[in-house]
């Protein structure tokens, strides 16, 4: 349930906002605050987190989240692996796209509309 792309956008996220709320992560990837929840749990779990109370918040279920060691290496990692995935998506919808421009001239060299 915890894909690479959410364990990469989580960790990046709170690198350098730690203090965020799960309802802001939430908001900020798409997904609802159980399965924020859910995925923090899982990576405190694997020790990539620790979550720490506000001290001086009057709202003592407030948490601020920090990247251990572990998960700094980790974040790395998974920094790699997504962005590898990604190039590879890319190539792949730069080969369909030029095959699609090619038929689109084809089909333009004979005189029917490309609307």
């Amino acid at each position: 349930m915890l894909t690479d792309e959410t364990r990469y956008k989580l960790l990046r996220i709170l690198e350098s906002n730690p203090q965020a709320s799960q309802r802001d992560l939430a908001h900020a990837l798409g997904i609802s605050v159980g399965k924020v929840n859910y995925c923090l749990n899982a990576l405190i779990e694997k020790g990539l987190l620790k979550a720490r109370n506000f001290k001086n918040n009057k709202n003592k279920r407030a948490y601020m989240y920090y990247l251990t060691p572990h998960g700094f290496e980790e974040k790395a990692r998974v920094t790699v692996r997504f962005f590898r995935q990604r190039l590879a998506e890319y190539e792949a919808l730069s080969i369909e796209i030029e095959a699609l421009r090619r038929e689109a001239t084809r089909t333009n060299a004979r005189g029917l509309s490309l609307d």
